[in-house]
Formats: structure tokens, C-alpha cells, sequence
């Protein structure tokens, strides 16, 4: 999938180990217009671009869940649209997956990355993006007998 300069990317990854896989792309992030959509938490990572949109953090488990997750796709959707996003790449999680959907809903192109962690298994974000994803990346080879649609990227480094 060849990424042109003019092409503007909406990054997403709930907060903590996800947020650091995806502040790792500098390279995709160079000389694109970029803007990022993360939870609010107390997880202090820098943010790797001047445009960040803090969403609620929710929890799957939680009674309200179906409720919130409506309202956090709302809420992603109102972002791309307003942004004008070309693309959502993610690492996920939960939030992750409510910003591919929505840009899914908006006809983005949506990039997912496997966590570094996920060698032996699949992630609960990996299966659910999986049908949806437009390129679907893991970062080891063994990752790829989960996903039929997957490529090898190799880690983030």
C-alpha cells in the first residue's frame, strides 16, 4: 500500500504499550499531515504529534460498555470526518478498534499492527479488525498462520 505525502493519517492505540508501538512510526509520520486519537489515562506518553484528541477510557467489562462503545465510535467518527483523514492506522486496543471501525464507516483505509507482544496467539482486536482491515501487519512470521490476510512488517523498532 504506497502512501503518498498528501495523504493524512489518523493515528489511534489506547494508551500505554499500544501508544508506544505507534509513536515508534516516525517514518510514516514524516512530511504527513497526522493527528493522533488516544484515551485519557494516566499513562504519560509523549504525544509524537501536535494534534491529539483524548477520547474515555472504557473497559469492556463494564455494565455501560455497549453504551460507551457507541458513544466512542460516535465520537471517532466525528474526529476522521472533521480531520479528513485519508487512513487510521492502529495498533489497537478497545480504542483502537472503535477509530478503524469508524473509519471503516467513513470508506478510510484502515492499517492495523499486531502488538510486538502476540507471537504465540492472536489479539481480541487483531481478530475483530482482521475482516475489516485493508492491510493487516504483524510483527513476527509466526504471527501470520492467525491472519490469512497478513503481512510480515517485522518489529518496531
Amino acid at each position: 500500500m504506497e502512501m503518498s505525502g498528501t495523504v493524512k493519517i489518523c493515528f489511534a492505540a489506547s494508551s500505554g504499550g499500544h501508544m508506544v508501538e505507534l509513536s515508534r512510526l516516525t517514518g510514516v509520520m514524516e512530511g504527513r499531515e497526522s493527528f493522533l486519537i488516544t484515551e485519557k489515562s494516566d499513562f504519560r506518553e509523549k504525544p509524537f504529534t501536535n494534534n491529539v484528541y483524548y477520547v474515555d477510557q472504557i473497559n469492556r467489562k463494564q455494565a455501560s460498555f455497549a453504551i460507551c462503545f457507541i458513544k466512542l465510535i460516535l465520537r471517532c467518527l466525528r474526529i476522521i470526518k472533521k480531520e479528513k483523514a485519508d487512513c487510521v492506522i492502529t495498533t489497537g486496543a478497545l480504542m483502537g478498534y472503535a477509530a478503524a471501525l469508524a473509519g471503516k464507516l467513513l470508506r478510510k483505509k484502515v492499517i492495523y499492527i499486531e502488538s510486538f507482544a502476540r507471537i504465540d496467539t492472536a489479539s481480541l482486536t487483531g481478530r475483530l479488525i482482521h475482516p475489516i482491515a485493508d492491510l493487516f501487519i504483524v510483527q513476527w512470521e509466526e504471527g501470520m498462520r492467525f491472519y490469512k490476510k497478513s503481512v510480515c512488517g517485522g518489529p518496531i523498532l
